[in-house]
This record gives C-alpha cells, structure tokens and sequence, in this order.
C-alpha cells in the first residue's frame, strides 16, 4: 500500500486542489488519511480506482449512445 500526497493526487487525475477537496465534500472523491497534525495523504490505489470508475462511466456512456 502506497501513500501519495496533494501533489500527486492532482498530477495523476489532473484536478486542481479545490477540486479534490470540493469532490471529498460530495462524496464522489477518496477521503485522505490523517498522517500527523497538518498532514494527509490518500491512498494511491483508491485514488487509480476512481480514475478507474470515471473510465468505466465515460464507457457506459458511450454504449448507450450507439445503443445495441
């Protein structure tokens, strides 16, 4: 299991900080993990499996688009 701060949290999804934080209040985002007083992190593989998911929604969309 890997740890990754803010930084690579945007560089990987390419959202800006404002953004992680107003989609951890939605709901729709991986909460990060406390690592000190003013320190977090986020686990990486729950952040690559909401990468993951918003592929999968992209895809579906798609699909439904062509239709059968």
């Amino acid at each position: 299991m890997r740890i990754i701060r803010l930084k690579e949290v945007m560089e990987t999804t390419g959202l800006a900080r404002s953004t992680v934080y107003k989609y951890i209040s939605e709901g729709i985002f991986p909460k990060p993990v406390s690592l000190g007083e003013r320190c977090v992190g986020w686990v990486e593989s729950e952040v690559q499996e909401w990468i993951l998911a918003r592929i999968e929604e992209r895809d579906l969309a798609k699909e439904s688009l062509l239709g059968p």
